[in-house]
């Protein structure tokens, strides 16, 4: 039985991840603004509302851990989308993307870090967007680089904790049916739906640390 947070657990990915992992026996602290019924439901899983653009509202995820004592491994899955044309981006758009997607990942490592040992797994969600080279969309500028400076942020840590046994790796992902892909994609079809993407996060997440630290994994299917 391991310790295990998730985030971005209302809808999508997130919400399947977490029941996956609740019903495989793990603790599991889901963190999304808004609960979906199911979370709720599950005796394994504790549900905390935090809005991850608020470093302040993180505050309250410390006090549960002093109770759980030890984190196993951290899922950072939430994302924040804007769609615009490059002209009609603003600053508070671009601050609002990096501030869940960049920031509210570096500030729950910071406070999960010291509940975290030997073996300890960090996976961050990253997009095929944020690949250098890779195929890139017009009007995902803000989205598409807060993927890229992730995907950086998680190959320093690994490098920074890798003396503690701290592993942090990165799923870039394809195409998954989710309603942030239809935000981005309006009518397009992707070829995996949210609960076959959560099935092979659940099973890096658990795994995947023996084989890797520091790494960028493409999953993908097709382009988008």
């Amino acid at each position: 039985m391991k310790n295990i947070i998730v985030t971005g657990t209302s809808r999508g990915i997130g919400l399947e991840l977490a029941l996956l992992f609740a019903n495989a026996g793990h603790n599991v602290l889901a963190l999304s603004r808004n609960p979906h019924p199911e979370l709720l439901k599950n005796g394994n899983i504790t549900f905390l509302s935090v809005d991850l653009a608020d470093e302040n509202a993180l505050n309250g995820i410390v006090d549960f851990l002093h109770n759980w004592k030890t984190v196993d491994a951290i899922v950072h899955n939430a994302g924040a989308l804007v769609l615009k044309p490059f002209q009609h981006l603003t600053t508070e758009d671009f601050e609002r993307v990096y501030r869940v997607n960049v920031f509210g990942v570096a500030a729950l490592n910071r406070i999960c870090i010291p509940f975290m040992k030997k073996g300890s797994h960090v996976v961050t969600i990253s997009s095929m967007g944020g690949i250098q080279g890779s195929m890139k969309f017009a009007g995902l500028a803000a989205y598409s680089s807060s993927k890229g400076a992730v995907i950086t942020l998680s190959e320093l840590l690994a490098e920074e904790y890798k003396e503690q046994g701290i592993s942090f790796n990165v799923l870039a992902l394809g195409s998954v049916q989710t309603e942030m892909l239809a935000e981005a994609f309006p009518g397009y079809q992707a070829p995996l739906k949210a609960h076959e993407m959560a099935e092979y996060i659940f099973d890096f997440t658990l795994k995947g640390n023996k084989y890797y630290n520091g790494k960028v994994l493409q999953v993908a299917l097709s382009t988008p």
